[in-house]
């Protein structure tokens, strides 16, 4: 496990337990013994120990940008308004008419967001291919937070649009696959059938306080077929394709990354045990990855639909057929080697030195 997931987990597991805590220990009102002292405390683990916790974690570690702290502080506002004392909540009951305007200016912000990216949806519309691959052409040069919001909305028509096979019928065909579990057929049933069982299990666990809770839960936990029927088919025909001039690996509907080929500095064939590169970027499952690409300058991997971002230099993958990959790549260089030349030549001078040609190394052993 990379060291970046074991933070997030550490953090999530840190939130989970501090929370869960303060709405068992946290007394209704301050008349009881020792109340002050328990909220001083949980007032503490709110608001000092999980910021910290999360900016260590999650900022620094996973390299995200500072204004993500905002999560965490509206997280611990949020649960001290429904736990802590009434007296201490009514504070924050005070404080949250300020949230009127702050929400106005917020949803200014973000209409004009969201204005501009459902224009880039739109014109995006008649293109084959992954949407989120489209909006990320669109907005590769913008900001993390107006990145972040367009792959959120560009996430749902991707998961409609790989999960009906009408829809991506003229889809780039795959390069080759990962080796994923999610490819599987019983891999996809046995999580369909785990999402129905959660949906039907939510409303008969809710119903009993809210009959509309439980049917908001369960319809929003149903709906994940949809993006569970994606992943098996992105994870089983479309997990590595050219687009344009780039490269773009499908890590599940999970995750993903587009790579212009220029980028690619080599492309190494053989065998590469992860145990010796724990902190590497690893695609496809197993011990050990078959190819290795290195890159002239660092990529971006989307995970967590695209909300999770990190900053690779190298990334290793367990493929069907490692050498045709390594074939693609190869091709495009020449290609491009090619195309420079003749317009230097056509201009009259010596070809450029940097010119994108790398080499493919394969370990002994391996077939060419």
């Amino acid at each position: 496990m990379r060291r970046s997931i074991k933070f997030r987990l550490i953090f999530l597991v840190s939130a989970i337990i501090s929370y869960t805590l303060g709405f068992q220990l946290l007394p209704e009102n301050l008349d009881g013994t020792n109340s002050h002292l328990y909220v001083l405390v949980f007032s503490i683990l709110y608001f000092l120990v999980l910021p910290i916790t999360y900016w260590y974690c999650i900022i620094k570690m996973g390299e995200q940008k500072l204004w993500k702290m905002l999560l965490i502080f509206s997280m611990s506002s949020l649960m001290t308004r429904l736990s802590f004392p009434a007296e201490i909540a009514s504070y924050f009951e005070f404080i949250a008419w300020l949230r009127y305007p702050i929400i106005a200016i917020l949803l200014a912000i973000e209409l004009y967001l969201m204005v501009s990216i459902i224009k880039a949806l739109w014109l995006a519309r008649n293109l084959s291919g992954d949407p989120r691959v489209h909006i990320l052409d669109s907005f590769q040069e913008e900001d993390d937070k107006k990145r972040s919001l367009a792959l959120v909305l560009a996430s749902e028509p991707a998961s409609w649009y790989y999960a009906i096979p009408r829809l991506s019928r003229n889809h780039v065909d795959a390069i080759t696959k990962l080796k994923l579990r999610s490819a599987a057929r019983w891999h996809w049933l046995v999580m369909t059938l785990g999402a129905l069982v959660m949906a039907a299990l939510a409303y008969v666990i809710i119903s009993p306080w809210s009959e509309l809770l439980a049917i908001i839960v369960s319809s929003i936990t149903g709906y994940g077929v949809i993006m569970l029927a994606a992943n098996y088919r992105i994870s089983r025909y479309f997990s590595i394709y050219g687009h344009q001039d780039k490269l773009v690996i499908n890590n599940s509907v999970w995750g993903f990354i587009s790579i212009k080929l220029e980028d690619i500095e080599s492309v190494e064939v053989g065998r590469y045990p992860r145990k010796n590169d724990k902190e590497g970027l690893h695609f496809g499952y197993g011990d050990s990855s078959n190819i290795k690409l290195r890159f002239s300058k660092p990529q971006t991997y989307f995970g967590g639909l695209g909300q999770l971002t990190e900053r690779v230099d190298i990334i290793d993958m367990h493929v069907s057929e490692p050498q045709v990959l390594a074939d693609y790549i190869q091709e495009y260089s020449e290609n491009i080697f090619v195309k420079d030349a003749l317009v230097s030549q056509n201009q009259d001078r010596e070809p450029a030195s940097d010119n994108c040609d790398f080499p493919v190394q394969a370990n002994s052993g391996m077939n060419q």
